[in-house]
């Protein structure tokens, strides 16, 4: 039986020990546990739960195990890094966004290279406001920000911020063009705390090199390791076997 926060999906059987199940579950979910926990119920007519009565005799243990959903990244801007960025995140097991207001660079041609993507991969077209694709995304989403123009960097990250449910948002770029864009979240109303969140320069600096390819292996790694920072070892990102298409 699977259980969400809202919803349920398929059955132990129904009754007080179902019902149980449940609450404990939505319990665990409420509190960001990761762990796996168990309980024993007996079924008998002089033990009363909150949720009634059963009488069918012996006892029951149950497990509770929570699933990791799959990580969600959105990649805004595939130039040069974001495309090799794109490339090594394709080959694990996750939602990948792909945002440009650049018509040429998300057509079936440039993309031919992920076609046998492991990741469930999303494209979005935006001719402009690539930052409105952010409240199309789900909740914990992690935000790589590296287009082409600073001025659409700096509108994506101030939206971002802007954003609920937004996991970690990560800017490309050198410490004199964060900031220019800091000075200009300062002046939007935004504070301190809120810049706190931005992670910049991404990449893991022990890793060198100017290469498209190399920068994107030193960003795919730190996210990865912001990742497991985040949420623990049960945020685990594996490659699988097999392909899917574009959609």
């Amino acid at each position: 039986m699977v259980v969400s926060a809202t919803q349920e999906w398929d059955t132990i059987g129904g009754g007080a020990l179902e019902a149980t199940s449940i609450e404990r579950a939505r319990a665990m979910l409420a509190a960001g546990s990761g762990l796996p926990e168990t309980f024993t119920s007996a079924l008998s007519e002089h033990v009363v739960s909150g949720h009634g009565v059963q009488c069918c005799g012996g006892e029951v243990t149950v497990l509770l195990e929570p699933l990791a959903a799959p990580a969600c990244i959105a990649i805004f801007g595939m130039g040069h890094v974001g495309y090799e960025v794109a490339r090594i995140l394709a080959r694990h097991d996750l939602d990948l966004h792909l945002v440009d207001t650049r018509p040429d660079r998300l057509t079936p041609d440039r993309l031919e290279p992920l076609a046998d993507a492991d990741a469930r991969i999303h494209l979005h077209a935006v001719p402009v406001l690539p930052e409105q694709v952010l409240v199309t995304l789900p909740a914990g989403t992690h935000a790589l920000v590296m287009t082409h123009d600073h001025a659409e960097d700096a509108a994506i990250v101030d939206a971002a911020l802007r954003t609920r449910g937004l996991a970690t948002i990560g800017l490309i770029g050198s410490s004199a063009k964060w900031t220019r864009i800091r000075r200009h979240l300062l002046g939007s109303g935004l504070g301190e705390e809120d810049l706190a969140r931005v992670s910049t320069p991404i990449g893991m600096p022990e890793l060198v090199g100017k290469d498209p390819a190399v920068i994107a292996l030193s960003v795919a790694a730190d996210l990865v390791r912001r990742i497991h920072r985040a949420y623990g070892e049960s945020a685990e990102i594996s490659a699988l076997e097999g392909g899917r298409t574009l959609t």
